[in-house]
């Protein structure tokens, strides 16, 4: 259906039901999504949601930057950086995901450290299990703090 938007452009409008059919989204998570500011829709005269066509672009690349554990807040911020908030184009995804990367990286390293030492270690310093004196000897990762020193990024052993 074509309508009007409040800036006066015309769009083909979608209702919030389409959207989350099209996109494999909930009706709530549209409506969590536009409270958060990463979607916008606007009201008919019939008081009812209606949505740009471009917004399943827009939903798509917020699902895509989620499964890969981008939090909503950067999310957000990247898609600010759009000229007009508009729908970003294949250009505008590549440079997205290009400053996410390192964010990537940190926490795929991370895991693995996780990964690799999560049987034999917890990293917390408590003097618990045999290999804690070999990671912590006098446990001297307790002067940095309470939680796992060895895994935590911010930690510096």
């Amino acid at each position: 259906m074509n309508t009007q938007s409040k800036d006066g452009q015309r769009h083909i409008a979608l209702t919030v039901g389409e959207v989350a059919a099209r996109s494999g989204v909930t009706v709530s998570t549209l409506h969590f999504y536009e409270s958060e500011g990463l979607i916008r829709s606007w009201r008919n005269q019939g008081n009812q949601r209606r949505y740009a066509r471009e917004v399943l672009r827009r939903v798509a690349v917020i699902r895509v930057a989620q499964r890969a554990g981008i939090s909503l807040a950067a999310i957000r911020d990247a898609l600010k950086t759009l000229p007009d908030e508009r729908t970003p184009t294949r250009e505008d995804w590549a440079r997205l995901s290009a400053a996410w990367r390192a964010d990537l990286n940190d926490r795929i390293e991370r895991l693995t450290r996780l990964r690799d030492q999560l049987d034999g270690c917890i990293g917390c310093g408590c003097l618990s299990l045999g290999v804690c004196p070999l990671y912590n000897p006098a446990d001297k990762l307790g002067k940095l703090g309470p939680g796992p020193q060895i895994l935590d990024p911010t930690a510096k052993p």
